[in-house]
């Protein structure tokens, strides 16, 4: 039987008297790989934010059976969620390294971080070539590698990715996928992606959700939401 890790009832959220989320119901399954699509302006990254409390919401959040609507972001982080945002947020002063030592800042268990950080080097590879290296003089391609590392260094249960190909060469964007699939299938980290790249989104996604001016629209398996003639016309471009 399924378990959901997180479950969103009834949500709304904006910026000051803007409201853009109205009314946003999702469940996503434990272990799986979520995406969340829709156009510039849907509400997507605005749903990431709400849920990690970085904007004000109403409605209910569950993560793993607990209300976490009511919690501070770091509260939230400390719980197993991570944030990727978009435009990565990397320290571009510090070293590589350094960012990676930042990311697991909530943990006690130093012996087990340091095996987490080779673990790092493990999926990105090119990371450890620069690990003294300036986070703000890496390529877009390895400040988002760095981006996500970070957040891995957590143990998150749940990471929240915001636009993980924005900018970058198809090249990478393949890597950075498939490093994705990995971390979700041998570390078990739940993943919930927004990505403009519907095609590859929902090649890599179990379960995918349609958004359009803050309100879901279709949610199915992302096997048929491919098949689904709307999407496919508006967002596969086929």
């Amino acid at each position: 039987m399924s378990r959901m890790l997180l479950e969103v009832k009834d949500l709304f959220a904006g910026y000051g008297p803007t409201e853009v989320l109205h009314g946003l119901s999702m469940q996503i399954e434990e272990g799986s790989i979520t995406t969340l699509l829709g156009a510039n302006g849907a509400g997507k990254t605005t749903t990431l934010r709400a849920l990690s409390k970085m904007i004000k919401v109403r409605g209910q959040i569950l993560f793993d059976g607990q209300a976490i609507e009511g919690k501070a972001t770091e509260d939230i982080v400390r719980l197993g969620v991570a944030h990727v945002p978009d435009g990565r947020g990397t320290f571009g002063s510090l070293s590589t390294e350094e960012n990676l030592q930042l990311g697991s800042y909530t943990r006690k268990d130093k012996h087990e971080v340091a095996l987490d950080q080779e673990k790092m080097y493990t999926y990105f590879p090119r990371l450890k070539e620069r690990r003294n290296q300036q986070a703000g003089t890496l390529s877009g391609g390895e400040q988002q590698m760095l981006a996500i590392a970070r957040a891995l260094m957590l143990r998150p249960r749940l990471l929240l990715l915001d636009e993980p190909s924005f900018g970058l060469a198809p090249l990478i964007v393949r890597e950075i996928f498939d490093i994705m699939q990995t971390i979700n299938q041998t570390d078990k980290v739940t993943i919930l992606l927004v990505e403009q790249n519907a095609a590859m989104a929902l090649d890599l996604a179990n379960y995918a959700y349609l958004l359009e001016t803050g309100k879901l629209v279709l949610s199915g398996l992302s096997k048929d939401l491919k098949q689904d003639e709307a999407v496919r016309r508006s967002y596969l471009g086929h």
